[in-house]
């Protein structure tokens, strides 16, 4: 454990900004295989919505710093070609 007081703060400020970026990745996820659900489904209006919905979160992670921008287009590919019923990988 750190002594010096700007030191705990940041490791407090750290620990912080951790579980923000957490929450975006663990959003982004849930966001895909929910879309990945509606378009095995064959829910198009479903699949629409979760997919504007995970492009927002992506770019939104991105622009916070949470998601490298190139990983942020990637994700972005891969769920377009979902959303298009190409297979992701």
């Amino acid at each position: 454990m750190a002594n010096i007081h700007s030191q705990k703060k940041r490791i407090l400020r750290a620990e912080r900004e951790r579980l923000e970026n957490r929450r975006y990745t663990t959003k982004i996820k849930t966001y895909f295989r929910r879309l990945e659900a509606a378009v095995a489904a064959g829910d198009d209006a479903t699949a629409d919505t979760e997919h504007l919905e995970l492009v927002r979160t992506i770019d939104k992670a991105v622009k916070r710093g949470a998601l490298h921008k190139n990983t942020g287009a990637r994700k972005k590919s891969r769920a377009a070609r979902t959303r298009a019923g190409q297979p992701a990988a």
